[in-house]
């Protein structure tokens, strides 16, 4: 996850650099739950609605959260497949608020409703994400239901109005880019604070539609808007906070940007963004998947580390025999390719290895992702898969 908020902070009031703080344990992203009541396009859990076997019963849920909590892991995501239609979603909440964990949720909102809000509320959930793919008929079509948006947006009210903090999530792709702005509007008009922007990655059902992924100028004007908005509300005094996941060449884009914006900051920033490191999957994000099997990410579930009905979690995530996990925990990692060539493979830590493991094979080549040219990474001689060319979308300003 990179924080553009707490970045544009540093550029307006910058902090000594002062040592890097390492997590104690990983934050943990559970999918506690398969079945959803959607089938979204970009989907990485290919979920449905229907039961899935072999989910962890509320016993063993409670068996592995005490695992995680000896093992000092911070912050439980909890997700889905739509974790609210799991039976015992509360009684899982109010036990990780009980034992201390920073407890989020991850939600598509269409089911919170009058029936349920008082009990979300009553959980203290410190944070509570809905999922938003563009206005109206765009995002219906993306969740493949009408009115799953007036549904949503008729939960996010509701936590708004019993003060839940609530953000957007938004997956950005070939069909719905256009509409960032007007969900960045919709974040003022609603009162949201939070907005979370997911580049597309290969994983799920978002593999399968990895050709509507948007790429280059696209992407780019993408992060020119956050990262003006960012610091309009910034320097405004808003307490907004802009986040971006699944590609970490976001921190270098940024320091770019600071260069041409802000020059007198650009040492500093970039020695932050150092600090900061870039992907930490298999490091400081983990996974558990609805059956129980640990993933170096949410966007792992091809790959499998092992089972928490077999071993403890602790002993998963600490077993360096998995060649991937080996690679993942190696600093700096062994990347090839133009993540290999890279002059500020320090900040991004050679981006997201799944987009890299999806289309070669190999999770150690360069991830194709990318969105910087190659003279803005520093290769004088364009590599031989150089990820310059022109915008999928002509429309876009850059």
């Amino acid at each position: 996850m990179f924080r553009i908020s707490q970045f544009m902070h540093e550029v307006l009031s910058p902090t000594p650099l002062g040592p890097k703080r390492t997590p104690p344990g990983p934050v943990v992203i559970w999918n506690l739950v398969r079945r959803c009541n959607l089938t979204c396009k970009h989907c990485y859990s290919i979920s449905a609605d229907k039961e899935f076997p072999n989910e962890l019963s509320t016993d063993q849920v409670f068996e592995v959260m005490q695992d995680l909590k000896q093992f000092k892991v911070p912050v439980l995501i909890l997700s889905g497949g739509e974790p609210l239609l799991r039976p015992d979603i509360y009684d899982i909440a109010n036990h990780a608020k009980a034992m201390g964990f920073y407890t989020a949720l991850s939600t598509n909102g269409t089911l919170i409703d009058e029936s349920n809000i008082d009990r979300i509320a009553a959980v203290g959930f410190d944070y509570l994400g809905i999922s938003i793919d563009g206005i109206e008929q765009t995002h219906d079509r993306f969740r493949r239901k009408e009115g799953a948006f007036a549904a949503s947006i008729r939960g996010l009210r509701l936590c708004r109005e019993r003060a839940i903090k609530v953000g957007l999530r938004f997956t950005m792709t070939q069909d719905n880019a256009e509409e960032l702005p007007q969900l960045l509007q919709l974040m003022d008009t609603e009162r949201v604070d939070k907005f979370y922007f997911s580049h597309l990655n290969y994983a799920g059902r978002g593999n399968k539609n990895r050709n509507d992924d948007v790429f280059l100028q696209t992407t780019r004007w993408a992060m020119d808007l956050l990262f003006e908005r960012a610091l309009t509300d910034a320097q405004a005094g808003r307490n907004t906070e802009f986040v971006t996941g699944n590609n970490d060449a976001d921190g270098v884009y940024m320091l770019h940007w600071v260069a041409k914006r802000f020059p007198e900051r650009t040492d500093h920033i970039r020695a932050k963004l150092v600090q900061w490191g870039g992907n930490s999957s298999g490091v400081n994000i983990s996974n558990i998947d609805n059956q129980g099997y640990v993933h170096p990410d949410t966007m792992w579930w091809n790959y499998n580390l092992g089972n928490v009905k077999e071993r403890p979690f602790s002993e998963i995530w600490q077993d360096r025999s998995d060649p991937i996990m080996a690679g993942l925990k190696a600093h700096p990692r062994s990347v090839s390719g133009r993540c290999g060539e890279c002059r500020h493979f320090d900040i991004c830590g050679g981006n997201t290895r799944v987009r890299a493991m999806q289309l070669t094979g190999d999770a150690w080549s360069e991830d194709p992702a990318c969105y910087l040219s190659d003279k803005e990474i520093g290769i004088v001689q364009p590599a031989k898969h150089s990820s310059e060319g022109t915008p999928l979308r002509s429309t876009f300003p850059v």
